[in-house]
């Protein structure tokens, strides 16, 4: 197997690099979808999140009110933190799972851990990444892109990207940079590149 850590600031484009490489073969797990996941109703993660940050958080049919529980954790740091402590051990167990299965599936896969904090993934030792691949587009075009995508207020937009780890802090971990920042063509262009070096590499271990 081999293992791509893919990470990008919000808006990014992080979501159009993994599905070009999931269009090429690799095995994608997106680390939002686990989250997703692990605080679908009736879970113990929703109901501790519920505990934590009353009823309000949740709609009628039970199920998580993500802007409601969005609007109290990206303006909080710690309120940020305890969402974090209740549900990363979840999501982690469940990456491991999936890391496995695809492995057993076939143990040549290229697999690509789609997460918005790499960083924290790497301190935890969750996984050991053969690549390191940082999607990045400047502070203003992700700005734009919440404000016209997802209706985002420039100000929630400016929240959101402060909550997250500094531009900086993600460069410094790259093996790989994309530049987001321009076309589709040329996003295209730079993930197809490095479909075929990774491709390369993973042949390259086959006995």
């Amino acid at each position: 197997m081999y293992l791509i850590g893919l990470t990008g600031g919000i808006a990014s484009g992080k979501s159009t690099v993994a599905k070009r490489l999931a269009f090429w073969g690799a095995v994608v797990i997106d680390a939002d979808q686990l989250a997703r996941d692990v605080v679908e109703p009736g879970t113990a993660v929703l109901a501790a999140i519920s505990a934590e940050f009353g009823s309000a958080v949740l709609l009628p049919d039970g199920s998580l009110n993500r802007p409601a529980l969005g609007a109290i954790i990206f303006r909080d740091p710690v309120r940020r933190e305890r969402l974090n402590a209740i549900t990363h051990p979840a999501v982690r167990e469940l990456t491991r799972n999936r890391v496995a299965q695809a492995t057993a599936a076939n143990p040549h896969a290229i697999v690509v851990y789609d997460v918005p904090l790499l960083a924290e993934a790497i301190a935890g030792g969750l996984l050991a990444f053969d690549l390191i691949v940082v999607v990045h587009a400047d502070a203003e075009t992700r700005i734009r892109r919440m404000e016209e995508l997802r209706g985002l207020t420039r100000e929630e937009a400016m929240h959101r990207i402060a909550a997250q780890a500094s531009d900086e802090e993600r460069l410094a971990l790259a093996d790989v940079v994309i530049d987001n920042s321009d076309s589709v063509d040329a996003i295209q262009a730079q993930v197809d590149a490095l479909w075929e070096r990774v491709r390369t590499a993973e042949a390259a271990r086959l006995p």
